[in-house]
């Protein structure tokens, strides 16, 4: 899911814990620059401890290929996960029924076939029967029909169980109306059939059954070994690659899974590193320690030196990154308030000091995405800003209460709060004071308490709008905004049985202008790209705008 500011404009910089305050120690930039010596200093040192005992050197073996995910995967539980960092490592374990093709359309794995009945109410999926887990146990439908019913069980406590609402039933399940699991609208007819009944028709259903929450489970694995059923000496999968150790906090290593149906990836091991400070993760690389780097990897000021590089790419994402308002806590209970907050900020500023591909964005639906009206939205405009807020009772900021802006552990989050903190001071005589943590601790601090304002992004799970404006629905448990429309809900609900592009787009329109315009419950700040860089020696990584780290059509380069 920011006057124009460059980095040599940003006069002081809290090097000791990522956020500017009063009566904190405080350096300017030259110190930032010293301690960038420092780090790549302490880097190098880190490589040479870890060269005389890294497995697999540089040339050694071009079957290992070595990424970093940047910090642990909060959950490989595919009914938990939500983040991308967990979704890159069960995208090389797990498979579902269907993946996008390069077009981005659904296209059979599992399922190898499947008949859209009663005008788009009734979804039959035909299974393959020779997909098999890796204890050897035939996938079946029931693998399906587990997995679905688990994540909307309200027991489970997934935020993502709201993607399965266009299922009959399934929201009654989920929110307790409903007690009895076998009135949700999926059944596995038998070991090959699973039949799927909509509440309507919904012209994206396929696309989500790619997404990894909707992928099959073992009941009998997850009963007999509860929360530690995805450790290594207990999970079973059915993907490219199997779980072959995770050292929490340091490192997952995946090895080939043989018996894969689609065939034996090339790659035998696959490494991933959890490296937090990217100055490290690019000294790996170019001395040899890592195969690929993304925007986990690569700091900020280093972007413009690799477009250079061998196995460079960038490339342009279905993702938006958004500040949200806490809007059932003062001062964001307020609209006015949330309004000048977001007109404070200048949005063209982001690409001059992100340096990565990112677009200023007011809107929420992405470009490239059905619906995407870059027209809607609030621009800057600090005097209606200050206006607003004054209007609230704060003028020129006086009175403002003490409020926090939460981001995890990150230098493009970084610069970007303390750029818009920046904004905030100037426009509006607001100090707003940053907060930030590492990524599994920011997780669940925005799911119990969160800050006065947050940072998140969101990635297309499937390429439909859909996608992104369900995620401030009442009921989706991606929503740490805490706010609520009827109207917003109901406009969605619409678009989702509306077949007719063009009154799609109306309705969408719609729901965006309250999002952005009227309620504003978050200030989107851009959509981004991801800079990538391969080791010349590998091929076959391709991501796509849907950005998953899939990697079991990675190969060595034929010498």
């Amino acid at each position: 899911m920011l006057s124009p500011v460059s980095l040599k404009k940003i006069d002081y910089w809290d090097t000791n814990n990522c956020k500017t305050a009063p009566n904190q120690a405080r350096f300017p930039l030259s110190a930032t620059l010293t301690k960038t010596r420092i780090r790549r200093a302490l880097a190098f040192l880190f490589l040479l401890l870890i060269s005389s005992c890294n497995p697999f050197p540089q040339g050694s073996d071009q079957k290992v290929f070595r990424v970093n995910l940047g910090t642990e995967p909060p959950s490989l539980d595919w009914s938990l996960a939500t983040d991308h960092v967990s979704f890159n490592v069960i995208a090389n374990l797990m498979v579902g029924l269907t993946e996008f093709d390069k077009n981005l359309k659904p296209a059979p794995v599992i399922a190898k076939s499947w008949d859209i009945l009663e005008g788009g109410r009734r979804i039959v999926f035909h299974l393959r029967d020779d997909v098999a887990w890796s204890d050897g146990v035939k996938v079946r439908a029931q693998d399906f029909e587990y997995s679905w019913k688990r994540l909307l069980n309200p027991k489970t406590a997934s935020e993502y169980a709201y993607i399965l609402f266009d299922i009959l039933n399934a929201e009654e399940y989920h929110v307790g109306k409903i007690s009895d699991e076998g009135l949700v609208g999926v059944r596995a007819k038998d070991d090959r059939t699973l039949e799927v009944q909509l509440k309507h028709p919904a012209s994206y259903f396929l696309s989500i059954t790619t997404f990894e929450v909707t992928y099959p489970q073992r009941q009998d694995i997850i009963e007999k070994f509860g929360a530690k059923w995805t450790e290594p000496d207990h999970i079973v999968t059915n993907g490219p690659f199997l779980l072959a150790s995770w050292k929490h906090e340091n490192e997952i290593q995946l090895k080939a899974n043989a018996d894969f149906f689609l065939g034996k990836p090339a790659i035998e091991k696959v490494q991933m590193f959890m490296i937090n400070e990217k100055t490290t993760a690019l000294a790996m690389y170019e001395q040899g320690q890592l195969d690929f780097l993304d925007n986990r990897s690569i700091p900020i000021l280093e972007k413009p030196r690799l477009v250079k590089v061998a196995g460079f790419r960038r490339v342009p994402q279905l993702r938006g990154y958004y500040y949200g308002f806490v809007t059932d806590r003062k001062p964001f209970d307020d609209v006015r308030v949330r309004k000048a907050f977001s007109m404070a900020i200048d949005r063209s500023v982001f690409p001059k000091i992100l340096h990565g591909g990112e677009q200023p964005a007011s809107s929420w639906i992405p470009p490239g995405m059905p619906a995407h009206n870059p027209r809607i939205g609030l621009t800057h405009n600090p005097p209606e800003a200050r206006r607003l807020l004054r209007e609230a009772g704060y003028p020129d900021g006086k009175g403002f209460p003490s409020v926090t802006l939460g981001y995890n552990n990150d230098e493009d989050h970084k610069i970007v709060a303390e750029a818009v903190q920046g904004m905030w001071k100037r426009n509006l005589g607001v100090l707003v004071r940053l907060e930030n943590q590492e990524w599994k601790v920011y997780l669940k601090k925005l799911q119990n308490d969160p800050p006065h304002l947050f940072r998140l992004g969101w990635g297309a799970d499937y390429p439909d709008p859909d996608n992104f404006m369900k995620l401030f629905t009442a009921l989706s448990g991606n929503n740490n905004t805490r706010w609520k429309n009827p109207r917003y809900d109901q406009l969605l609900e619409l678009a989702a049985k509306e077949f007719n592009e063009k009154k799609r787009t109306q309705l969408y329109n719609e729901a965006q202008k309250i999002l952005c315009e009227t309620d504003l419950p978050i200030a989107p700040l851009f959509t981004t790209a991801e800079t990538t860089v391969l080791n010349p020696r590998f091929t076959g990584l391709e991501y796509s705008s849907m950005g998953r780290l899939e990697l079991r059509h990675v190969r060595p380069k034929e010498q």
